[in-house]
């Protein structure tokens, strides 16, 4: 399916293509075919929610990352509800657990203050504590979950073995966007540390982080982890990748606003960095641009016009990156962001009083159908 570069829509928009989706979707489904895994949404990296009833067949759910997502999950998906959050609040507890089908808890002291609780408003409710097997491969330390001092998950220093009757699953989250073999090396230091323990429970997580739709993914050796661990162990066994989703399954469209020179020219765009992608300042990474080459030190190769792509705030950093173009800019030229739809609009605001985009679906038959636009209402309500 070629990408949308339909000048009808509006500006700055997202654009989610189903049949790359789909495409994501039944990889994951023949993962879950050959490994036996069961395999949950990520909300906290995916949440465009006029797309579920595409992914309901293939799932068995979601993983929410606290009240809200845990909302959205039951009153939208309609199927398993998975909540994590570093601390729950006491005023939310009950609705949260009224809702879930497993509660994760970040710490002994968590799980002792809700666990009882959480069971009397709901029986069926499986509880879960979240560790630290203190090893990660995380390409950077912002996204690195077993850093020094991480807030995130109990390492086996803290681990209270009085829990145990009570605990029906570990979970662990170590991987950023990596691949099978880090997830192996991170199963072994689980294993080293926990595995006495492994085999009393119900279900492992294994959290998300896996990028399993990018194309030089090991997928049999995913398929193979799995299936290993599974038998060794006799439980079930959680997938949730965010990013692995919506990898490459839409963009976001943008124009140019105004090209200024300040030693190299510099087009000024209707979207931002900071507001609208902002793991591209995070991470950080550069995201590719239709037509266009990243451009750094006349690196050979290069196309012939080079621009900076910036934002439109006035965050000084709002800059996408350098990039080279075939042909010169021109103010009301099209800019499209490749890959686009996890881990960006879940993360958008209005910062400057920025418009968010607005949120478009390609559908299969190639149409194109406009879920969603943005303007001063939203920016105001959210204020006061």
């Amino acid at each position: 399916m070629h990408i949308i570069t339909d000048s009808s829509l509006p500006s700055p928009c997202w654009v989610l293509q189903e049949q790359k989706l789909i495409e994501n979707l039944e990889l994951i489904k023949i993962i879950k075919q050959q490994s036996g895994a069961k395999v949950l949404l990520a909300l906290k990296g995916y949440a465009l929610w006029k797309s579920f009833p595409l992914l309901k067949p293939y799932l068995e759910g979601c993983c929410a990352s606290g009240l809200h997502e845990a909302k959205l999950a039951s009153e939208v998906f309609t199927k398993e509800v998975h909540s994590y959050s570093p601390a729950f609040k006491d005023e939310e507890i009950h609705e949260i657990a009224s809702i879930s089908h497993h509660m994760v808890f970040n710490s002994p002291s968590q799980f002792k203050q809700f666990a009882h609780k959480c069971k009397q408003i709901n029986p069926k409710l499986l509880l879960g504590l979240r560790i630290n097997p203190e090893y990660s491969e995380s390409p950077t330390e912002m996204y690195n979950p077993c850093s020094l001092y991480s807030r995130l998950g109990t390492t086996i220093g803290n681990f209270d073995e009085a829990l145990l009757e009570y605990i029906d699953g570990l979970h662990f989250h170590a991987l950023c966007e990596q691949s099978a073999d880090a997830l192996e090396n991170v199963l072994h230091y689980f294993e080293e540390k926990f595995g006495k323990y492994i085999s009393t429970m119900q279900w492992i997580n294994f959290g998300g982080g896996h990028h399993i739709t990018r194309k030089d993914y090991d997928v049999e050796k995913l398929i193979r982890l799995i299936k290993n661990f599974k038998k060794k162990y006799n439980v079930e066994v959680y997938l949730e990748p965010g990013e692995a989703i919506g990898w490459e399954t839409g963009t976001l469209h943008s124009t140019v606003l105004d090209i200024v020179h300040n030693g190299m020219d510099i087009a000024i765009l209707d979207t931002s960095a900071e507001a609208h992608m902002p793991d591209t300042l995070l991470m950080p990474y550069r995201a590719g641009v239709l037509g266009a080459k990243p451009s750094a030190n006349e690196k050979a190769g290069e196309k012939i016009y080079t621009y900076r792509l910036a934002g439109n705030t006035c965050l000084a950093g709002d800059i996408m990156g350098d990039y080279s173009f075939d042909s010169p800019l021109q103010i009301g030229d099209k800019v499209i962001f490749l890959d686009q739809m996890h881990y960006t609009m879940v993360k958008a605001t209005t910062f400057n009083g920025i418009k968010l985009p607005s949120i478009a679906i390609q559908k299969i038959d190639g149409s194109i159908k406009l879920v969603r636009e943005f303007g001063y209402e939203d920016f105001k309500n959210r204020l006061s």
